[in-house]
């Protein structure tokens, strides 16, 4: 009887005994566990906030060069060359002349067609001498 007494002693012991090395070093990995993902998270989270404070200085940078286009393209002098849009004078006065000589030089010659070529080249050349005078003229206005 003793000695089951002393087996069962010696059972309660050793069941009551915890390996208490191992749970703390379970313990300790599990805190060195969770410290790593509050810190990945925290990582996270400035990335992301730095992601977006990038893409709020791309706009802000974006803006900043289209109003300094705008302005700049304000402040640019402009031309003459970028007002003159369109037809010349000098090359309305020759549609305008060839059209008007055509006509007229195929009601007037026995031969319609060669008049109205003639009467075409013939009035396409005053036409455009007529508008280069008028496109000279404008120019001397401008300049005074």
């Amino acid at each position: 009887m003793k000695k089951l007494i002393y087996a069962t002693l010696i059972v309660i012991v050793f069941s009551a005994c915890k390996d208490t090395a191992s749970e703390n070093a379970m313990l300790e990995q599990q805190r060195e566990i969770d410290s790593m993902k509050v810190v990945m998270k925290e990582q996270e989270e400035a990335l992301a906030k730095q992601r977006t404070i990038d893409s709020m200085n791309a706009v802000v940078a974006a803006a900043e060069a289209k109003a300094a286009r705008a302005s700049a393209n304000k402040a640019a002098p402009v031309t003459a060359e970028q007002k003159k849009k369109g037809w010349s004078n000098t090359a309305k006065g020759a549609v305008i002349g060839a059209g008007a000589g055509a006509i007229t030089g195929a009601a007037v010659s026995k031969k319609k067609g060669e008049g109205a070529i003639i009467g075409g080249l013939a009035g396409a050349a005053v036409g455009a001498g007529t508008g280069a005078i008028i496109d000279d003229s404008k120019k001397k206005k401008e300049k005074q």
